[in-house]
This record gives structure tokens, C-alpha cells and sequence, in this order.
């Protein structure tokens, strides 16, 4: 009989991946695909584009299918999906499935942000790589798709994202402010779901669940090994070299939490600190009581689940 031997592991970042030691990444979550194309449920069509030939990042674009009239201009909505930063894309059938029923339900546009992932490509790359993306929603001309040129209200253009993708709605929301005295890139209103902010000092439930802070520590560990640890920049929007908030490029933030959610904390800090700076946007807050992290799209038609969603299309839909 023939021997086999199982490789060998060098790092588990469970539940996710596993490095093995000859360096091959073995993702155990977030690998699937759903096609792009008329969602039967919704009405919501969608269609896979490259953005960036160069780096091959790419982008699930949605529309609502019964739009006809290029005079009638919709919000547009740049999405960044969740996963730590090395999971997931815009093609998972869990994302696919909830960007179908938030534009059907907020009558918008989106593009949804496939940025590469850790670790194969390091962060930065997954904030350039977004970058990137809404510099071409922004760049129109022949480079653009015809979605986005003929049906945009380039006045209301939102960055939403949940979890890692709420963090890399923040620090765009920061980098359109510092690139440019009067930007090309104007964004009317971040949303962040869940989003995936941190620290090395524990807050709140922190205290007590050490299991559940020890992990997202490994997370975060994994995707970005510095010295700062947990209150790098990039992960700790109050830490030591982080940028004020109060540079946000932005007319409005909704906050979005969840009450079992070991980031939970972090995100109500977010929105304290946002208060209490000199920013003077629309400030919005909300926590899902008996939920814990992305509940909506994990479960996305339980009641809660369908209440966030059409939470962010009225964030989206009022002036």
C-alpha cells in the first residue's frame, strides 16, 4: 500500500488559511466563485472588468437592469469586501449575493473592489490596489465603462465596506483629503460595517475574551508584521503617526456594529472620537443587539440582515 503524507504546516491562521513550509498558501475559507450576470432575485445585472491591466486588479461592476435613460444619473457605490485582508473577493457568492440586494435596494451603481490579498502581495498593496480603483471610477474618458460614464451622479459617490474593506474606506477617505487641495476624487459618505480597527492595548469586551483578542492579534500579525503590532497606523486609526480623523474627505459616516462582535468596540470608539473631533460631517451610529461579526452576510435573509441593508441604501439615498 502505498504511503501518503500530509504537507507540512509551517503557520494556521485558523479558520482561514494555513501556510505550508514549501510556502504554498492553502486558504480553507473564502476561495468560491459565483459568475457575474442577471440576478433573478433582485433584477441587479453584474459584470466582471479589469481595472488595472498592470496589476490585474479587477472589479464585479452592478446595475440596476431596468435603467434606460442616460439622463436619469444614480448614486454609485465603491465596495471593499471584507476577509482580513487575505481571504474572500468580490466574486465570493456571499458578497455577490449581498451587493445584488444593496443595489436593488439603494437604486445604485456599484463597483466592487477586487484588490490582491495578503500574503502573497503585502499591505500596502490591498489600500493601493483600492486606490487605484477609485481612480479610475473617477478617471472617465475612454478608459471607462460605459455603466459608469452614462449612468453616474458623480456628486454622490460612496465608499462602503465591511470589516478590512471599512478600513480601507477610512484611510481612502484620509488620502483623497492629503492628495489634492481641491480633488479629483470627491466622496459624499463612507459606510463601514463591522470595520476591522485595533489596538494592542484591549478595550471593552477586549478585557475579558482573550481568546478572541489573541486571534485577530495572529490576523493581523500575519498580514502585517511591524514592530507597532496592533497599533500600527493602517490597523489603529488613533495610534501613535495615525492620521486625524478629522481629515476625512467626506460629508457623512455611518458606523455600523454588531453586539457580539469582538470588533465591536473598536467601532463605537471610531465613532466617539469622531464626535468629539472638529469634523464637521453628518456622524451616524448603529449597533445590531444578539449579532456578532458580518452577520448580514453570513445570513443575509434574516430579518437583522435585511434592516442593515436597507440601513446603508437610506444612508446612500438621502441628501
Amino acid at each position: 500500500m502505498a504511503s501518503t503524507t500530509s504537507p507540512e504546516v509551517s503557520l494556521e491562521v485558523l479558520p482561514y488559511l494555513r501556510v505550508l513550509k514549501d510556502g504554498t498558501i492553502d486558504r480553507i475559507a473564502g476561495t468560491q466563485v459565483f459568475p457575474a450576470g442577471l440576478d433573478p432575485q433582485t433584477g441587479v445585472l453584474s459584470k466582471d472588468i479589469v481595472l488595472i491591466p498592470e496589476t490585474g486588479v479587477s472589479a464585479r461592476l452592478y446595475i440596476p437592469n431596468n435603467i434606460t435613460k442616460t439622463d436619469h444619473k444614480l448614486p454609485l457605490i465603491v465596495y471593499f469586501h471584507g476577509g482580513a485582508f487575505f481571504i474572500s473577493s468580490a466574486a465570493d457568492p456571499l458578497y455577490h449575493n449581498s451587493l445584488n440586494m444593496l443595489v436593488a435596494e439603494a437604486k445604485a451603481i456599484a463597483v466592487s473592489v477586487n484588490y490582491r490579498l495578503a500574503p502573497e502581495h503585502p499591505l500596502p498593496t490591498a489600500y493601493e490596489d483600492s486606490w487605484a480603483a477609485l481612480n479610475w471610477v473617477f478617471g472617465g474618458g475612454e478608459d471607462g465603462d460605459l455603466w459608469v460614464k452614462e449612468h453616474v451622479d458623480f456628486g454622490r459617490v460612496f465608499l462602503v465596506g465591511d470589516s478590512a474593506g471599512a478600513n480601507i474606506a477610512h484611510h481612502l477617505a484620509l488620502r483623497v483629503k492629503a492628495s489634492d487641495a481641491d480633488p479629483k476624487v470627491k466622496i459624499a459618505g463612507i459606510g463601514l460595517v463591522h470595520p476591522y480597527f485595533w489596538g494592542e492595548e484591549p478595550i471593552g469586551g477586549e478585557v475579558t475574551d482573550l481568546v478572541r483578542k489573541s486571534m485577530v492579534d495572529k490576523w493581523w500579525q500575519f498580514v502585517c508584521p511591524s514592530e507597532k503590532g496592533g497599533d500600527d497606523p493602517l490597523i489603529n486609526p488613533f495610534g501613535d503617526g495615525a492620521p486625524s480623523i478629522e481629515g476625512l474627505a467626506c460629508g457623512k459616516v455611518l458606523v455600523l456594529v454588531a453586539g457580539k462582535d469582538i470588533l465591536r468596540d473598536r467601532g463605537r470608539l471610531y465613532y466617539d472620537e469622531l464626535v468629539k473631533s472638529s469634523w464637521r460631517g453628518r456622524k451616524e451610529y448603529t449597533e445590531t443587539e444578539g449579532e456578532d461579526h458580518v452577520f448580514h452576510i453570513f445570513n443575509p435573509n434574516c430579518e437583522k440582515a435585511k434592516s442593515l441593508i436597507k440601513h446603508l441604501a437610506c444612508f446612500i439615498d438621502q441628501d
